[in-house]
C-alpha cells in the first residue's frame, strides 16, 4: 500500500506534525482489518435509516394518556430479600404498576423498559407522568392490573 503524505498542520513547540492521506493507492487487506472498513474508492458509510439497535421503547414510548387508577393496590406479593426478577416485572410493561420501595416509598408507575438490573418508565407524581428509572434491588414489591 502507498500513500501520498501532505501535511496538514504541525506544532512547532512540541515537533507534532499531523499527515493526512487524500490518494490511497493499493488495496487493503481484508484479512487484517475485516469488514469494518469499506473497500477502497467506495464512499462514507452510514448507518441503515430508522431506530438504533437497543434494549427498548425507552421514553419514546411516551407515558400513558391518562391517570393512574385512584386507589392504593393492597400490598398483597410477599417482600422479596434479595432483588426483584427482571422476568417477573415484565409482565407489567406497558401497564399501570403500584410499586413498593425498600424505602417505603410507594407510587403508580408505567414501565416501558426493563433491563437486567433495572426498570424506567414513567412515575406518577401526583398531577403527571415523568420519566423514572431504578434499581430492582430498590423495588420491596408491586402489582400491576
Amino acid at each position: 500500500m502507498h500513500f501520498n503524505h501532505q501535511q496538514m498542520w504541525s506544532n512547532h513547540a512540541t515537533g507534532q506534525t499531523a499527515h493526512f492521506y487524500p490518494q490511497q493507492q493499493g488495496t487493503i487487506d481484508s484479512r487484517f482489518f475485516g469488514p469494518m472498513f469499506p473497500p477502497t474508492g467506495g464512499g462514507p458509510s452510514f448507518p441503515p435509516p430508522g431506530p438504533p439497535p437497543g434494549p427498548g421503547p425507552g421514553p419514546e414510548a411516551g407515558p400513558p394518556t391518562s391517570p393512574p387508577p385512584s386507589f392504593v393496590p393492597a400490598q398483597t406479593q410477599q417482600v422479596e430479600a434479595f432483588a426483584i426478577d427482571p422476568g417477573s416485572i415484565r409482565r407489567c410493561l406497558f401497564r399501570f404498576t403500584y410499586v413498593w420501595l425498600r424505602n417505603r416509598q410507594q407510587f403508580w408507575f408505567y414501565p416501558t423498559f426493563v433491563g437486567r438490573r433495572s426498570v424506567s418508565g414513567f412515575r406518577w407524581n401526583g398531577f403527571r407522568w415523568v420519566y423514572f428509572g431504578i434499581s430492582l434491588r430498590e423495588i420491596s414489591s408491586f402489582t400491576c392490573s
